[in-house]
């Protein structure tokens, strides 16, 4: 039977250089086979086989297939699964290799839209079925996710030169991700609502460089780091005049990203007098500078706002305008803190050290058991930015290969102590640590879900984005009833 638990461990484990390989050598294992490639359209539509295996060694193949032609790109355009049990006998199959009598191919999904196709082979005739295609849409979904993170670093690497955070994240971060992927091809405003340093930056450059404007200038504002006074200035530019020390003229923001996306950060900071002045970019797509008598200037600018205050209660007191409120927030994204998901915080330490280490060229260094202790034990008030914020720290001061309790920085300290020198009694497999750590948290969500759902178990599981039969496992193995908590009001 094929374990979902185990194989999402596996590929959630995998370093990202390797998550292709390793996605295709799970789904290789799942058919019994030992050929096959993963396939994903490039700029052009497209599609390139990214990685091979042919009897179970990965292989460089540089060929391009037109997108419209061959199994795979039948498969991706269709967006079903492909059965081909004779080759010779299909006509949408293209020559790959002379051995090859039998193909299965699905495609690997993402928000119900086809990223890429996982295709497999065979020197049997009728080698599959319609249960090894199933099996594979099972795996495919849960690395649809994480291959699509993936395809996000490399834009983000190449438009940008930051990574984009593409393994690590919780189920809570499912509804962001489908926000952003709804939204961002769109051109409505998009409202980020979130802590200091859970990355409302991040998921507005995700917005951006998913966007049809990807392009385009993209500008930031950052309104709580300018003075009052001066923030109409930089936001909408002013002529040589317009006030005291205005020597010249100065171009502001909005005509800056004019075509492109405009990030507002700490919108809520906006002065009272400057947000009809907003308002009116946003709606009607005009600007006026400061000192200028000429009629106002046309832009073309996608809003995307954050903020960490709570807009809809300031526009009931007044002090942010509700119909500005009202035209940002036509989507609305809510970023979870790292409290939410510390259950990750073993996986996102590992990649953190892997970008710390090759920022600072670097060589990549172990983590200690007791520095994952420590990390777990603390809070994290400044969320993910914190978090690898510390971990470079960590990696900066590591000695020896290893990074340890005593390399994160002071404010570790106790934890650390506490954590880095078990007594050899305690001392168990990395596995059962983990799974003791998380035991606590994972219970209590999956009670919430139950509690959310009204002990609906096929709701809960599809929040989760886990199957129904592991779902139960889960309620089994923390041993919840589901009935129980159907009745609680």
């Amino acid at each position: 039977m094929l374990d979902l638990e185990q194989i999402e461990r596996r590929l959630h484990e995998a370093e990202p250089r390797e998550l292709e390989l390793t996605f295709l050598r799970v789904a290789a294992e799942a058919v019994n086979v030992v050929s096959g490639a993963i396939f994903v359209p490039n700029e052009d539509g497209d599609l390139i086989p990214v990685v091979n295996l042919v009897e179970n060694l990965e292989v460089r193949i540089p060929r391009i297939l037109p997108k419209r032609a061959g199994i795979a790109a039948v498969t991706f355009d269709s967006n079903e699964p492909y059965l081909c049990n004779d080759t010779g006998s299909d006509e949408n199959y293209t020559p790959y290799l002379l051995s090859v009598k039998s193909i299965v191919a699905v495609p690997i999904r993402y928000q119900f839209k086809a990223i890429g196709v996982v295709a497999l082979s065979s020197p049997r005739l009728n080698k599959f079925s319609t249960t090894d295609a199933a099996l594979l849409i099972e795996i495919g979904a849960i690395a649809g996710k994480l291959l699509r993170r993936q395809q996000l670093d490399k834009i983000s690497r190449m438009t940008t030169g930051q990574p984009f955070l593409i393994k690590g994240m919780s189920p809570a971060w499912s509804e962001v991700e489908r926000r952003i992927e709804r939204a961002a091809p769109t051109l409505a405003p998009v409202l980020v609502h979130g802590e200091s340093g859970t990355g409302k930056d991040l998921i507005s450059r995700a917005i951006h460089f998913n966007s049809k404007r990807r392009n385009k200038p993209y500008v930031t504002v950052n309104c709580a780091a300018i003075p009052e006074n001066m923030l109409e200035s930089v936001l909408f530019g002013h002529k040589k005049g317009a006030f005291t020390g205005a020597t010249y003229d100065k171009q502001g923001e909005f005509a800056k990203a004019d075509g492109g996306t405009l990030f507002l950060d700490e919108v809520g900071e906006l002065p009272l007098m400057l947000q009809a002045k907003v308002l009116r970019a946003v709606e009607q797509g005009e600007i006026q500078q400061l000192g200028s008598n000429k009629p106002a200037k046309r832009v073309d600018v996608r809003l995307v706002c954050a903020t960490n205050r709570n807009l809809a209660k300031m526009s009931e007191r007044g002090t942010f305008r509700a119909d500005l409120y009202f035209r940002l927030s036509v989507v609305s994204v809510t970023l979870p803190p790292l409290r939410d998901y510390k259950d990750n915080v073993p996986v996102m330490a590992k990649i953190f050290v892997a970008q710390a280490a090759e920022r600072h060229g670097l060589p990549l260094p172990e983590i200690e058991e007791g520095v994952v202790g420590a990390l777990m034990d603390y809070n994290f008030p400044g969320n993910v930015r914190e978090l690898k914020n510390s971990i470079e720290h960590a990696v900066i001061m590591a000695n020896g290969g290893r990074i340890t309790a005593a390399d994160l920085p002071e404010k570790f300290t106790s934890v650390a102590t506490h954590r880095s020198e078990p007594p050899p009694s305690t001392l168990r497999p990395l596995r059962e640590m983990r799974e003791s750590w998380l035991a606590a948290n994972e219970k209590d969500y999956l009670l919430a879900l139950l509690k959310q759902t009204k002990g609906n178990v096929s709701a809960a599981a599809k929040i989760a984005e886990v199957n129904r039969v592991t779902f139960y496992k889960l309620l089994k193995k923390y041993d919840v009833a589901v009935e129980k908590v159907a009745s609680v009001n």
